[in-house]
């Protein structure tokens, strides 16, 4: 199995966007990309920690590849909204791919390129692509939020 984490906004959203693809065989929803060790979500929320919320994908290399989960990441969100998908605003709804292996960072620089040259988004693209930090869990009333509440966050 290997791994891929994405921020695209409210990590609720991501999470379900993600959790639903054939060959996906576990979603985490949590945080990256900042400085505070353990961050609680308002500690996220505060916008002092520099995290991102993050959905951390598990997936079967053999039934889905990470060019797949990247067309998936461009799609379920709006790459050229800094610092914010929707309704939601904050560094924490920054639009990021975070990289686990040199193979993820080329290939996400790669689908970054293709994307700028599609003509599908009307701005300038602002995700961010780099390494994998360490990966905070979320609470677990976070977990799976979408799935057991049974509906949509509004997006």
């Amino acid at each position: 199995m290997d791994k891929a984490t994405f921020a695209a906004g409210c990590f609720w959203h991501v999470e379900e966007e993600f959790r639903l693809l054939p060959g996906v065989v576990a979603t985490d929803v949590g945080y990256m990309g900042g400085t505070t060790d353990n961050p609680s979500y308002e500690q996220v929320c505060s916008q002092r920690t520099g995290h991102a919320e993050v959905v951390q994908v598990t997936f079967d290399p053999d039934r889905i590849d990470y060019a797949e989960l990247l067309r998936h990441f461009w799609e379920c969100h709006d790459p050229t909204q800094l610092n914010r998908q929707g309704p939601d605003v904050g560094t924490n709804y920054r639009s990021a791919i975070f990289c686990h292996t040199a193979d993820q960072m080329a290939a996400a620089r790669a689908s970054l390129r293709a994307e700028e040259k599609s003509g599908r988004h009307r701005g300038r693209i602002v995700t961010e692509i780099r390494e994998a930090g360490t990966f905070w869990r979320a609470e677990e009333y976070h977990q799976k939020y979408l799935a057991r509440r049974g509906g949509g966050c509004g997006l």
